[in-house]
């Protein structure tokens, strides 16, 4: 019984499918075997039903993992410093999760970012001056990092072009993140900021907040999310598919 046309992934080229029901399919043209999930679905609507919730877990499972990571991460950041303030390690995990999960899961992942810089007190000194711009710029700038950096990742993606949409993702997360803050300082804090410029020899307030705020800062960490994210995301990526297949 003919149910509907496939295209083999080898060679192109469409064909009749078999049998309903069946799953693993092998391509009349060429011979390569491949396996069929819509036509798994139509013969057993509860395979896809079962299919969801697994994916579901995997997402949960792994959204929960990468959490856990921000938060370590976080702690043992605040303990490197360059210049003023201590690193964001962070930034690695948000963009995989970012890449992996959505654009949804980019932005929980720097909410739980800008929670940890807040309860950890790598923040009081922001604190102490105006505790609303404070909260408001720390997880604004960690969940527009996430967000944007998921955006980036899935509109370049689309294109096929998956190297390139990690890469730009990676590179994304760190400019919003640093560019909120510059945001923030410049809304809530600039008296502070030209005070600090001051007392350290700078004659413009705006250059001291990008060379001595968030300089060596910005680019210790769109290095590190350049160089680490694309590997981890393609050997994460490799994983899930073999995990599916496994499944299957």
């Amino acid at each position: 019984m003919k149910i509907f046309k496939l295209t083999c992934p080898n060679c192109e080229k469409e064909f009749d499918a078999p049998e309903w029901g069946q799953t693993d399919v092998k391509c009349p043209h060429c011979g390569h075997e491949f396996y069929v999930e819509e036509m798994a679905t139509r013969a057993n609507p509860m395979l896809g039903q079962q299919k969801k919730k697994k994916n579901m877990t995997r997402v949960i499972v792994g959204l929960g993992l990468l959490t856990a990571i921000v938060i370590v991460l976080q702690l043992l950041g605040s303990f490197i410093k360059f210049g003023t303030f201590s690193v964001s390690l962070v930034l690695m995990p948000i963009v995989i999760g970012a890449a992996l999960y959505g654009v949804w899961a980019g932005a929980w992942l720097g909410l739980v970012f800008g929670a940890v810089v807040l309860l950890s007190g790598d923040a009081s000194v922001f604190l102490a001056i105006n505790p609303f711009g404070t909260v408001l710029t720390v997880l604004l700038k960690g969940i527009l990092a996430g967000a944007c950096a998921g955006l980036i990742y899935k509109l370049i993606a689309k294109t096929g072009k998956t190297y390139l949409a990690v890469l730009a993702a990676a590179a994304v997360c760190p400019i919003v993140n640093t560019g909120i803050f510059l945001v923030g300082c410049n809304l809530f804090f600039w008296d502070t900021v030209k005070e600090w410029a001051s007392a350290l020899g700078f004659e413009n307030a705006g250059t001291y907040a990008i060379v001595g705020l968030v300089g060596m800062n910005f680019i210790f960490e769109l290095a590190i999310n350049l160089i680490l994210s694309p590997a981890i995301v393609m050997l994460i990526k490799y994983g899930e598919k073999s995990i599916a297949k496994k499944h299957r």
